[in-house]
């Protein structure tokens, strides 16, 4: 099966972290939302993410640069 033909397999996210201790978690799909994965980054770390058939969101705590197919912005 080809990425481009499975539309959760094609969505990736960019995160870098700008400063220490930030925390990336994924979020499941389904009829209960929970958390099901969770990073620390520090300070110049980056992180690839990608929504999948279980991620269904992805919740960023700390400052971080976020750089996806719709553009790039800042957390706080």
């Amino acid at each position: 099966m080809c990425v481009m033909d499975h539309p959760t397999g094609s969505d990736y996210i960019v995160i870098k972290a700008e400063e220490n201790g930030v925390q990336v978690i994924g979020l499941t799909r389904g009829q209960d939302t929970r958390f099901h994965h969770t990073e620390k980054l520090d300070k110049g770390e980056v992180m690839f993410a990608q929504f999948t058939n279980h991620t269904s969101a992805i919740k960023i705590r700390g400052k971080a640069t976020l750089i996806t197919k719709h553009g790039q912005i800042q957390s706080e």
